[in-house]
């Protein structure tokens, strides 16, 4: 297995930098293994700062991607940069480790996250926001409910979902409005993150 350096936490020394043993792991068993040999403060700043664009997937200074994104991502780095093409996928295996690790510190990068290029790192980021219960992206959340501002249904529903576990009674609206979505998925979501959203707030809404 081959092994690379990486610098520890406290900037002093350096740990070794292995690959997973399985990159066909499942998402869960790899993100717990890196945080093992790593530390769970560590991967998840290094996933946050991953979703954000602030490090690149093949930064050294940081575990192998593969611990991320599994067996594919050595083709991932290994592609030429197309000109104008956006190379999307560390930021989305960013995001979705985040489902697995977790430091507080990471919620900005969630909430940036709602505003990708990218669809699958704003719908990663949705469901971030449902599962840590990252309140203060209410706002956000209630654009990717609007089919007019947000093309891809997969998101308003992850949207929908998520305003039904952070939003407040002020964003109820949006989804009375996604109740009459043109997609079914994102209708039934809305039906669900209302009766959430009363279920939390204890009133009618």
């Amino acid at each position: 297995m081959p092994v690379k350096a990486i610098r520890a936490p406290d900037g002093e020394e350096e740990m070794s930098r292995p690959e997973p043993p399985d990159p066909a792991a499942h998402p869960r068993d790899l993100l717990a293994g890196a945080a093992r040999h790593y530390g769970e403060t560590l991967v998840a700043t290094w996933c946050a700062d991953l979703l954000t664009g602030r490090v690149e997937g093949d930064d050294e200074e940081f575990p192998p991607l593969a611990w991320l994104g599994g067996r594919v991502a050595g083709w991932e780095l290994g592609r030429e940069a197309a000109e104008g093409e956006d190379h999307y996928w560390p930021r989305v295996w960013g995001a979705r480790g985040l489902l697995y690790v977790w430091a507080p510190e990471a919620s900005a990068a969630v909430a940036a996250g709602l505003g990708d290029r990218a669809w699958r790192v704003r719908e990663m980021s949705a469901k971030l926001v449902r599962l840590r219960e990252i309140g203060e992206a209410a706002d956000t959340l209630t654009d990717l409910t609007d089919e007019t501002l947000e093309p891809v249904p997969r998101v308003r529903a992850a949207a929908v979902r998520a305003l039904g576990a952070v939003g407040e009674g002020e964003h109820a609206p949006a989804l009375h409005v996604a109740e009459d979505d043109e997609d079914a998925a994102v209708r039934v979501a809305a039906e669900r993150g209302l009766k959430e959203l009363r279920r939390r707030l204890d009133r009618d809404v």
